[in-house]
C-alpha cells in the first residue's frame, strides 16, 4: 500500500511530527469592474459575445 511505512521501518528518532496544516480562509468573491454582465464568456473554452462563440 503506498503512503504506509512497513511496521518493521521505524522513522529516524530526530524527526518530529508535521504541525497540521491550517485551513484556508474564506474570501468572499468581488463583482468585476468593467467586465461583461451576465454569465462568464468563457465557460464553455471559447469566448462567447452576444450569442457568437469565438474560437482564439
Amino acid at each position: 500500500m503506498a503512503g504506509t511505512r512497513p511496521p518493521h521501518l521505524k522513522p529516524p528518532r530526530h524527526l518530529s511530527k508535521s504541525p497540521p496544516v491550517p485551513k484556508p480562509e474564506a474570501t468572499p468573491r468581488q463583482a468585476e469592474h468593467g467586465g461583461p454582465k451576465g454569465e462568464e464568456p468563457t465557460r464553455y473554452g471559447d469566448w462567447e459575445n452576444k450569442g457568437i462563440c469565438w474560437d482564439f
